[in-house]
């Protein structure tokens, strides 16, 4: 009998709190890989001591990353949320803006804890599908090149648009950062001197699909993005509004990145599919791919 009450005695309490690394990197201060290597280089404290990598901290710590403190309302544990926002040609993709332009914060859901993180950036002429997450971890994954996650866009190109241009698109040219091409490339009517494409590219560079198409000589005069990796814009949806992803396209997101999809706040299963056929181009002309 003694001896048991000795082996109880003994038992080991219940780790304190969350990893460090996961707890920040959820919070939206970088990915974990770059959390880590900043912890390595000493750059974060817990209550005026250097974390260490495996330290597990609670809200009611005092956590500083460089000369900057994390409100304690960020290290809570929460249940994510992740959102489609149908972003209009018009509003910048920032908190906020010296010029007082709108901007998409504007018009997302208000959170009790935690803030929205944009899943990349368009331009304030771009208009279309936007993710936004309370899960930095999912954000940063979504964002790493690495990743290859395909963004589609459909494109309205100004002028003649010859077959020998469209396969220096699916086939590489070379920008100012670097070589780029289009991974799909179809053709999708249009009339008079407009002419429709849809084109999927696997990185999220700045203004890569306008930088593309002004390498052959081509202007675009209108840009919409209609998917991120498995999430389709859907019609319904109108511009300047937002809905929560559902199930069928959580699940996969988080398939693409290697997470587990436990504590994410998931939406209704209903219509889980959005309407890809509509989205996609209604007559398809010709299709060019890239020669991998």
């Amino acid at each position: 009998m003694p001896a048991r009450q000795e082996k109880l005695t003994n038992k080991p309490e219940t780790p304190r709190g969350e990893r460090i690394q996961k707890i920040l990197a959820n919070a939206g201060f970088g990915s974990r890989r770059e959390l880590e290597r900043r912890i390595e280089a000493g750059e974060v404290k817990v209550n005026g001591k250097t974390a260490r990598l495996g330290d597990r901290i609670l809200p009611t710590d005092k956590v500083m990353i460089g000369q900057r403190q994390v409100a304690s309302r960020r290290l809570l544990e929460t249940v994510h949320r992740t959102i489609v926002y149908n972003k209009p040609e018009g509003e910048l993709v920032t908190r906020s803006d010296p010029k007082q332009r709108p901007t998409v914060f504007q018009r997302l859901p208000k959170l009790d804890t935690g803030r929205w993180i944009a899943v990349g950036r368009l331009d304030i002429n771009t208009s279309g599908l936007m993710l936004f997450t309370t899960n930095g971890e999912l954000a940063n994954r979504l964002m790493h090149p690495s990743g290859q996650i395909e963004r589609e866009y459909a494109v309205r190109v100004l002028g003649e648009v010859t077959d020998s241009m469209l396969n220096k698109l699916v086939n590489g040219v070379e920008l100012e950062d670097g070589a780029a091409r289009f991974e799909d490339l179809v053709e999708s009517g249009g009339e008079g001197a407009n002419r429709w494409f849809h084109v999927v590219i696997m990185e999220g560079r700045n203004r890569e699909v306008r930088r593309l198409w002004e390498s052959v000589g081509a202007q675009v005069n209108r840009l919409k993005r209609v998917r991120f990796g498995p999430v389709m814009l859907d019609t319904r949806l109108p511009a300047g509004k937002c809905r929560e992803l559902h199930r069928e396209e959580l699940d996969r997101l988080f398939e693409l990145t290697g997470l587990s999809a436990s504590g994410a706040k998931r939406g209704s299963a209903r219509g889980s599919k959005a309407d890809h056929h509509q989205m996609k181009r209604a007559a398809v002309k010709q299709r060019y791919r890239s020669k991998r």
